[in-house]
């Protein structure tokens, strides 16, 4: 297999640009994209799609961009996608981002121009000891750093710009996808995936060097409603029944030291209330629900379901009703069904120099759901970490590693095609 050669980097400048585009999702909208600005972004990859000679990338209404790169041999090759998130994170805000490269990391406390207090310490984030010696970019302190996803569009726009500068490299049809919305749960809910034409797809939006994510969670919603009895508080004596105070006693139910995100890691999961909204006649808690064994999810409802029961029983008068919604599963039971995908991207990671550490996602990705749609999809490392974070930071190399990887991933699905 031939090696990776003829590579002109673009991807620090392409990120650094990409990043100081606001596109913060908003959960509170009801539109499609959730934020209008992320078209910004979208916009601009179209034109640099089209000035690369890829002339068919086009965004449409709902805000994703598609774009081909016709395949350039004579047999007939697996449709790849190389997907992508173009908007960051309402957890902090994404105004005003101000990247700052540190060339040649030397592996200590990295310091914030605009927050004195803050800092980026490899105690705390160990990882980056790994990458001494690397570019490391963040934010300036007073937002995130948006690598969560840009640095994935700035990998696949880079590697897009390579093969269309190097047409000797033979590949088969490539598609890119960008999506909005992925952090609020919406990314792939406008998308045309008849217009998307693509057999096997691939995220760019995984962290650390190496790592390959074949697993995610699978997720559902749930909606836990109180009712209670509403009178005067004047005159509420053995009338009044507060729905406030049937659902904060079941909250205070919950396990404390199991069960909750803040207690769990590797492969367990969780229940997780995410708010609490209501008056004395009715509160609703709302949970998120998360586990691996997508069966779990029901045995977790179940659980609520008996907490739920249980807390009435102490508030004569009150009554429940729970509702459970799915939102995304385990995109590892599709791939568990086509096997390649993942043995190919361990392949085009071996042939990059790296050792592959499979990591299952606690979390969700766009390709949890392009999975279920007919597209198996696991995500690529991209070097992005401390996300949602004002710390947030990538490694320029590391992003430079992924894009040698779709290289080597291409050109193993095509020379397995021509067998």
């Amino acid at each position: 297999m031939e090696k990776f050669k003829n590579y002109e980097s673009s991807v620090e400048e392409r990120f650094i640009r990409y990043a100081q585009i606001d596109t913060e999702a908003d959960p509170n909208s009801n539109t499609m994209p959730s934020s209008m600005k992320q078209k910004d972004l979208s916009k601009l990859l179209v034109q640099e799609l089209k000035e690369m000679g890829i002339h068919d990338a086009e965004l449409d209404a709902n805000g994703y961009v598609y774009a081909s790169i016709e395949s350039n041999v004579d047999f007939e090759v697996p449709v790849l996608c190389f997907c992508s998130h173009v908007d960051t994170s309402p957890d902090v805000t994404g105004k005003n981002v101000k990247p700052i490269v540190r060339k040649n990391y030397d592996g200590k406390k990295l310091a914030f121009p605009d927050d004195s207090s803050l800092f980026l310490d490899p105690k705390e984030h160990p990882y980056l000891l790994k990458r001494i010696g690397d570019d490391i970019v963040t934010a300036s302190g007073l937002s995130l750093l948006g690598a969560d996803d840009k640095a994935g569009v700035a990998i696949i726009m880079d590697f897009a710009k390579h093969l269309c500068n190097n047409p000797e490299i033979k590949h088969g049809k490539i598609r890119i996808l960008f999506t909005p919305d992925e952090e609020i749960g919406r990314g792939v809910d406008g998308l045309d995936m008849k217009k998307l034409g693509a057999d096997f797809g691939y995220t760019l939006d995984g962290g650390e060097r190496g790592s390959l994510e074949g697993e995610s969670f699978s997720a559902d919603a749930c909606k836990i409603t109180f009712y209670g009895v509403s009178a005067h508080p004047g005159y509420a004596k053995n009338k009044m029944v507060s729905a406030i105070k049937v659902a904060s006693a079941f909250v205070d139910l919950l396990p404390k030291d199991t069960w909750c995100p803040e207690k769990t890691e590797g492969r367990e999961g969780f229940v997780h209330p995410l708010s609490i909204e209501g008056t004395i006649e009715k509160t609703t808690v709302q949970f998120i629900v998360r586990d691996f064994e997508t069966k779990k999810l029901k045995e977790y409802a179940d659980k609520l379901d008996n907490l739920a029961k249980e807390t009435i029983a102490k508030f004569e008068g009150s009554t429940y009703t729970l509702e459970v919604n799915e939102q995304y599963r385990n995109m590892g039971e599709i791939l568990e069904q086509n096997p390649q995908v993942m043995e190919y991207a361990k392949e085009a990671y071996r042939m990059a120099g790296l050792e592959t550490h499979i990591e299952p996602i606690r979390g969700g990705t766009d390709g949890s759901r392009l999975s279920f749609m007919g597209l198996p999809c696991p995500n690529i490392f991209t070097g992005e970490m401390a996300i949602h974070s004002r710390v947030e930071y990538v490694s320029v190399q590391d992003m430079e590693k992924a894009v040698e990887c779709l290289y080597y991933l291409c050109n193993i699905w095509t020379q397995n095609a021509a067998k």
